[in-house]
């Protein structure tokens, strides 16, 4: 009997250890232990961005064409050349040109000189006349004499006036061969740097159906920058907005003190968009309005068709609290929202905070937390933090 008893109670036991084994596996896996990811609440600058892709271009660019036809004799520059305004570039045959100029002053000696002969007529055909209508005004001349002398002079005079107009005609022609002619003597229209020569010596242009290109010469000492602005974001950017941009082949330099000079009205896809009328595609683009500003470049480290990546800055704040977006837990409207901290006891604590900039980053903080304090990012098990949360210590 005694050993019955002794049985029945070690049964007892192991039942109640199975239990309490059970219990302690059940509230193990209900309610795991919460691990957060912090961080802390820091002073620093903040900025909210638009982004945008953008192109470098020169901030002025002259396509140097030819204004008569021939062909080039000379080129007097080479590729990266620096020009002043006036300098040579080049030069085209000018036999055409200085022929036209030499038979256009010869036409114009030829008319002056029968200018002079008739002016030389007209003293004698006046005389005559003086000395007719004399006599006939004494009674001593015959009427029709007077007439043919005054019909003579009166022709000589209509001579006259028909070689003066043809003087001006011809003088015309004169100017005209003359600038043709110094069209054959290519200089640069602004101070700059060669950057294109589509044409070699020898080859011939024609400028009857379009002026041909003989350089390109742009000014490289400040360059230009056309940043592609979606639609979404344009409506936010305007005139004036501080702007700093980077590039590929240096990535850590910032080029920054600058402004956004302009935003063009239209697309950049309306210079190749084709009417509604006559296109049969209904895919529809993207569409990007560029927005321009201008840099100085004085070591010419900025190059023609470089690409950039251009952050137009919509706002900004310096020495301010800074926390990650990640830590806002709800945002409660009028700017305000709930974040949670983490205290000396380990303790989860519910704030209240009014939120400033937000760049989906980090998030200004105006009031409610202080720098140095621990707030609670997320948690690493799927833990709920709002559960484990005191209740708030600071309202608004």
């Amino acid at each position: 009997m005694l050993k019955f008893i002794k049985i029945k109670y070690i049964v007892i036991a192991i039942i109640f250890l199975v239990i309490i084994y059970i219990a302690y596996l059940i509230t193990s896996h209900s309610q795991p232990t919460a691990n957060y990811i912090t961080s802390p609440v820091t002073k620093g600058q903040i900025e909210k961005t638009v982004l945008a892709d953008g192109t470098i271009s020169a901030f002025k660019q002259v396509s140097v064409g030819a204004q008569v036809s021939g062909q080039i004799k000379k080129l007097y520059v080479e590729l990266g050349d620096e020009v002043k305004q006036g300098d040579m570039i080049a030069e085209i045959d000018d036999l055409k040109q200085s022929n036209d100029l030499k038979q256009s002053e010869a036409s114009l000696n030829s008319l002056e000189a029968q200018r002079e002969a008739k002016q030389a007529r007209l003293i004698n055909y006046q005389l005559t006349y003086n000395r007719q209508h004399k006599l006939v005004s004494k009674g001593v001349g015959v009427q029709s004499d007077l007439d043919a002398a005054k019909a003579e002079l009166d022709a000589i005079k209509a001579d006259i006036a028909a070689l003066n107009a043809d003087i001006v005609k011809a003088q015309v022609a004169v100017d005209t061969a003359k600038v043709n002619l110094g069209y054959t003597k290519i200089r640069s229209p602004i101070d700059g740097v060669i950057v294109a020569i589509p044409v070699n010596e020898g080859q011939t242009v024609n400028s009857v159906q379009s002026a041909p290109t003989i350089v390109k010469v742009a000014q490289l000492d400040k360059m230009t920058i056309e940043a592609q602005i979606s639609e979404a974001d344009v409506v936010n950017v305007k005139k004036g907005m501080p702007v700093y941009f980077t590039i590929l082949g240096q990535p850590n330099r910032r080029f920054d003190g600058l402004t956004l000079r302009a935003i063009e009205p239209a697309p950049d896809s309306i210079n190749t968009e084709t009417t509604l009328s006559s296109s049969s595609s209904t895919t529809k683009s993207a569409i990007y309005y560029n927005g321009l500003f201008d840099v100085d470049n004085p070591d010419h480290i900025l190059r023609i068709s470089m690409t950039a990546q251009v952050y137009i800055v919509l706002s900004e704040a310096k020495d301010v609290l800074i926390i990650p977006s990640q830590a806002v837990q709800k945002k409660l409207g009028n700017n305000k929202a709930i974040v949670y901290l983490l205290n000396k006891n380990k303790e989860i604590e519910e704030h209240e905070v009014i939120l400033g900039i937000d760049n989906n980053i980090n998030v200004e903080i105006k009031s409610g937390i202080k720098e140095g304090d621990i707030v609670v990012v997320s948690s690493t098990n799927g833990a709920s933090i709002g559960n484990n949360a005191r209740s708030p210590r600071i309202r608004f």
